[in-house]
This record gives structure tokens, sequence and C-alpha cells, in this order.
């Protein structure tokens, strides 16, 4: 399509992602299981610190621009993939209290699990709203709380809040990303204000919580 990221510029590294997304891109009707995927994927435990969920959504998120995918389904996608992928890791830990050093694949990352209860420990419930901003933190920290004996109720209340926070933060700056793209010269500068203002939101959240991580 006119659209499609192939386009864009890209380097080496983040070649394999690029042509991800550009076969998504020509394929709209695979976007929105890829969007549920890509948030669910991200937040397992292990497999989350690799898979680069959130370029995905935010890439993805600008073919709303194209009127090829539908916003509240974006949204939808990537909200109903973060809660399940949460949720399941949650229910690990909640399952297997005092185990996580001895389960597989978390036995493959003891320091990232230990730096995930630390974490947990000593922020509490803010833990599990800030870890969802911060990579790779956001794929063990649920685990922790459930195996450190989070109740249900609170771990999903600042979880859910966090999820309906995060999703916003990756799908706007990519619809206004998009939209630029499509109205190149007059109308991109218009936006560039909006779009810079949403990238650097999401640049302090990041920043923020890993001050929170250095003290």
């Amino acid at each position: 399509m006119a659209n499609s990221p192939d386009h864009l510029n890209v380097n080496r590294k983040d070649r394999p992602i690029h042509n991800f997304v550009a076969t998504v891109s020509a394929h709209p009707q695979w976007a929105y299981a890829t969007l549920f995927l890509a948030a669910l994927l991200e937040a397992v435990p292990v497999l989350g610190s690799i898979v680069p969920g959130s370029t995905i959504i935010l890439s993805l998120s600008a073919l709303i621009a194209t009127g090829d995918l539908n916003p509240a389904a974006v949204l939808g996608s990537a909200i109903a993939g973060a809660m399940l992928g949460d949720g399941t890791a949650y229910w690990l830990g909640h399952r297997h209290p005092g185990q996580l050093q001895r389960l597989w694949p978390l036995n493959k990352q003891p320091d990232l699990v230990l730096r995930s209860e630390e974490f947990f420990q000593r922020y509490g419930n803010a833990a599990v709203f800030f870890a969802r901003f911060v990579p790779p933190v956001r794929a063990f920290v649920p685990v922790a709380a459930g195996a450190l004996g989070m109740t249900p109720r609170r771990f999903f209340t600042f979880n859910i809040v966090a999820i309906l926070v995060w999703a916003p933060m990756h799908v706007v700056p990519g619809v206004l990303a998009g939209t630029a793209y499509r109205h190149a010269g007059v109308m991109a500068g218009h936006l560039l204000l909006p779009i810079a203002a949403g990238l650097i939101g999401i640049v302090l959240v990041v920043w923020g919580v890993a001050r929170l991580l250095r003290r």
C-alpha cells in the first residue's frame, strides 16, 4: 500500500521487525491478532524480554491513520493481550509461591527474577503499575507479585489501571506519526508537536521508573 512502512529507512538491527510489520501492513486482517499477540507475549516472563511488543504496537498503530485499522479495535487488542499476559503471569506466581527460581523458564533468568522481587518488595502496589512501562521488568513483576502474596483484587486493580494508561501511550504516537507520514508537508509540521509530546511522555515515564530503580 502507498503508506506502507516499506518507505521508511531502517537500520539492520530493526530490519526483521520492519519486514514483519510491512508484511502485516499488507494484510490488515492480520493486524488485530498481531497486536494482541505482541502485547500478550511481551508480558510473558523471559520471552517478554526479547519480544519487541512496544515497537510492533507503535508501528501498526500508524495504520489507523490510513483507515486500514479501527482505533477502538487496535486499543482493544493491545489491552486484551496485555491483560491476559499479565494475568497469566500473576497466576503462575500465585500458584507457585517461593518457587520462581526453580520454575522453567524463570530459572534461566535468576537475576531478573531477583530484581523483580526486590522491586516489588520495595514499591509494593506502585511496582505493579510502573513495571508495565519498563521492559524487561514488566515481564517479571506480575509473576513476582503473585509469588510474594499480593492478593488478586489488589493486583488486578493496579494492573488494569496501568494497562489502560500504557495502551494509549503506545497507540496515539503511532497514529500521529502515521498521519504525519501520510500528509507530509504542511500537515506534518502541524502534527510535529503532538507527536513529540507523545514520545516525550513515554520517555519520561520510563526515565522516572528507571530513576526509582536506581534509588
